[in-house]
């Protein structure tokens, strides 16, 4: 009789998730009982546990993730051929706060990083120069810029790159102030150290139309060139570009406390095993930064479908209660608008990594926010303010998602993965692995393994082995395979038309 072989995340479910390919016939043991398996498991998919009557739910993480479709046997493959999402379309929410949402905040003294102190008071963990156009027609002129300039300069600086878009023009109201709020954030991020905001002059998102959108800056830390109205783009934008690189470079690193830390929170390309090892372990990271003072933010709306109440149950008050069912059923509305079916969610890739509805995929998604209260709302560009945990919303798509996370102010990223995704965004993306397959054959995308969870190394010591990475990476004394292989890309979030 083999152990080992089929884990149960919690006790009241009635599926395990195979830790490897196993056969039909094949007796294995859960917990104290054997079961013999009536047809063949793969990798990271699903077997029944006990027999499961059709209509009755199928329970994982404790929770439904769906009904059976038609009778199924113990030991008996569960996937898309036998199981059926429960979701449906908007739904009325009653607040039901959760015991312990009032975290006391811990001392954290023995918690610091090497950060870049601004003016404005906010923390950057990167020194760079970054080269932002406010419209996709100078996009050729922001990427000739950057390659001059990290010839002539780039030494000077951790990095000088160009986010090119192809927004900015021929948008209409709300997608239009969406980009305006998007670039902003990305211009006051604390990454950046100067920033050139490159126009081509005739874009509706003009300097004039913009430039109120960034509050009170610095002139020293932003620029701005016009290309329409200079002989030489070129020479205009080296020398504004030169003044930035002098000015950014007169930050140092300095010791500040880890409750500076903002942190995204995201996971791209999932498997079974995201919600079990790795999102669970950035969920435990997740309920330390926060609990010592630090911030975090939690994307992907879609991918909250399912499991939503989990996270308005521990809303800190009612009014964000309230604002989390919005955001859910704004989403919805979203999908509606558009005849589109609000839980057709999970991948290809998601599929055949053993995932089988959306509820199962978003409680799985959902473990990277951890245990910790609720305690604000964030639309497109809005900047975070509040320390804990935050939703933002927005797609589950990688792109989009990251560039809203960086714009909300996010100095870093975390990206679950059991698929696998080489994407980077502007701030460091720490790609988190779920399994250890994908990081012995992705070495070049990957950053950390928390696959080792299923090899015997325990969540306190994987917990511990990640936050020390963490602040680590905040004080500049590792890279992360996107900033190694400069894998950084944006992409603003489209719903409209365009002229």
């Amino acid at each position: 009789m083999n152990d080992n072989k089929l884990v149960m995340i919690n006790d009241s479910d009635n599926v395990g998730v195979a830790l490897l390919d196993l056969k039909q016939g094949e007796t294995i043991r859960i917990g104290q009982k054997p079961l013999t398996l009536y047809e063949d498991i793969p990798f990271g998919h699903k077997a029944a546990i006990t027999a499961i009557n059709k209509g009755g739910c199928i329970i994982k993480y404790g929770m439904p993730i769906g009904h059976a479709t038609f009778n199924i046997k113990a030991g008996a493959h569960i996937h898309t051929h036998n199981l059926k999402t429960n979701l449906s379309r908007t739904i009325k929410y009653q607040y039901h706060r959760a015991l312990k949402t009032d975290v006391p905040v811990k001392k954290q003294a023995q918690y610091t990083f090497q950060g870049y102190v601004r003016t404005d008071g906010k923390v950057g963990i990167r020194n760079e120069v970054w080269i932002i156009p406010t419209v996709g027609c100078v996009n050729q002129t922001a990427w000739r810029l950057e390659r001059q300039a990290k010839e002539l300069f780039g030494d000077k600086v951790d990095d000088i790159h160009a986010y090119n878009h192809n927004m900015g023009c021929s948008q209409l109201t709300k997608d239009f102030e969406r980009t305006q709020r998007i670039l902003s954030g990305i211009i006051n991020h604390p990454n950046a150290g100067a920033v050139l905001v490159l126009s081509l002059g005739c874009e509706n998102n003009n300097l004039e139309q913009f430039i109120p959108l960034l509050g009170n800056y610095s002139k020293n830390r932003i620029k701005f060139l016009v290309t329409q109205e200079v002989e030489d783009e070129y020479e205009e934008g080296i020398k504004l570009l030169k003044e930035l690189v002098d000015y950014a470079s007169t930050f140092e690193r300095e010791e500040v406390p880890a409750n500076k830390l903002v942190l995204g929170l995201k996971c791209g390309g999932s498997d079974a095993f995201s919600g079990i090892t790795a999102n669970a372990l950035v969920g435990r990271v997740n309920d330390k930064v926060t609990r010592f003072g630090g911030t975090t933010i939690l994307t992907e709306v879609p991918e909250m479908f399912g499991a939503e109440t989990l996270l308005m149950n521990r809303a800190v008050n009612e009014d964000t209660f309230n604002l989390i069912v919005n955001l859910i059923n704004n989403f919805k509305k979203y999908f509606i608008k558009y005849n589109q079916v609000i839980y057709e969610n999970p991948s290809p890739g998601n599929k055949k990594g053993g995932i089988s509805t959306l509820e199962e995929k978003s409680l799985g998604c959902v473990q990277k926010g951890g245990t910790a209260p609720v305690v604000g709302v964030l639309d497109y560009g809005e900047q975070v303010s509040s320390k804990g945990l935050n939703l933002l919303t927005g797609p589950g798509n990688d792109q989009v998602s990251c560039t809203n996370l960086v714009a909300s102010g996010v100095q870093m990223i975390l990206f679950t993965t059991g698929r696998g995704n080489p994407f980077g965004a502007p701030v460091p993306t720490v790609k988190i692995a779920s399994n250890t397959k994908l990081w012995g054959l992705k070495r070049h995308w990957i950053d950390f393994n928390a696959g080792d969870l299923l090899h015997g190394k325990s969540l306190k010591r994987l917990e511990d082995d990640l936050l020390y990475y963490l602040l680590e990476l905040a004080s500049g004394k590792v890279k992360t395979q996107n900033e190694i292989y400069n894998y950084k890309d944006i992409s603003i979030f489209r719903d409209g038309v365009i002229l």
